[in-house]
């Protein structure tokens, strides 16, 4: 036998001499399950009324005033749907709804260099600045309205889609959150970028906007659901009914057809669905934004 055989004999026979090791089994502790229990009767308490507004959404009306009342939908259909975008003119509330979105969407290029200003550079009063920035975090909307109420009407902008929209363009929350959130990239960062020729737009758009990918999603939900769900703005702004958002229609449906639970629902499920959409493409990175907005 050569010495090659001889040493991997002798591995062979130390692999069998080696103790099998006991898979230790991981013991479930009561606690946890009864906080398990808990929270699955909370998640099941909170998904129910969604989960009857959707199935409720399709059912005939005369399901939907039936008693006793029942979950699942015996004869399903999209009637109402249907309804909303022909003869209630839905559609175009939609339009406008996503119109001022995306308008809103432009305010987050100025919140983001605003937010990378107040973390990178240093300028005389910065503190003062951001700390009136905060400041504004800390009035109620509806303070506001009237003074931009007044400003828009001198600018010609009521009864317009930019005229909705512009308030919304910007807010002190999100200006902190880009703050915190770009103060965590390193300086040298920058710096070297700067040593190497880089412009500040260019810097800030090839290397602090790429970096900023978790609290940008963030910006993106908090922006659409602020824009979806606008209402009182809108209702206060525009006069003319053309120009209305999905918020205002579905409070005007109230109003004018509350005998019809079903057309009621599918109204509101064309409201709440987009945003639980939004909100579960972007999950991950809206939770990621957050906890790193918070480390300075």
């Amino acid at each position: 036998m050569s010495s090659t055989e001889r040493a991997v004999m002798r591995r062979l026979g130390a692999v069998e001499a080696r103790p099998v090791e006991r898979r230790r089994t991981a013991r479930v502790r009561p606690g946890t399950i009864v906080v398990g229990i808990v929270l699955a009767a909370g998640a099941v308490v909170t998904a129910f009324p969604f989960l009857w507004m959707v199935f409720a959404s399709v059912k005939p009306r005369s399901e939907s005033v039936a008693f006793p009342p029942r979950l699942l939908p015996e004869e399903p259909t999209l009637e109402y749907f249907v309804e909303l975008f022909t003869r209630l003119d839905f559609g175009r509330y939609l339009v406008n709804t996503l119109l001022i979105v995306l308008i809103c969407m432009v305010g987050l290029l100025l919140m983001a260099a605003a937010g990378y200003g107040f973390a990178k550079f240093d300028f005389p009063g910065r503190d003062v600045w951001f700390f009136l920035v905060l400041v504004t975090m800390m009035i109620p909307g509806q303070v506001t309205m009237i003074p931009s109420y007044l400003i828009l009407n001198g600018l010609n902008l009521t009864n317009t889609l930019v005229g909705i929209a512009l308030p919304m363009l910007v807010s002190g929350f999100s200006v902190f959150l880009f703050r915190q959130f770009m103060a965590t990239i390193p300086t040298e960062i920058v710096e070297a970028a700067r040593i190497d020729g880089a412009g500040e737009w260019r810097i800030f758009f090839r290397i602090i906007l790429p970096m900023s990918g978790p609290i940008l999603a963030v910006q993106v939900v908090l922006t659409f659901i602020a824009g979806w769900n606008s209402f009182l703005w809108p209702l206060i702004i525009a006069n003319d009914q053309k120009l209305y958002t999905l918020s205002v229609g579905v409070s005007l449906l109230n109003q004018q057809i509350a005998t019809n639970p079903s057309l009621q629902m599918a109204a509101s499920t064309l409201m709440v669905v987009p945003i639980l959409l939004v909100f579960v493409v972007f999950q991950r990175f809206v939770v990621q934004g957050f906890a790193l907005s918070g480390l300075k």
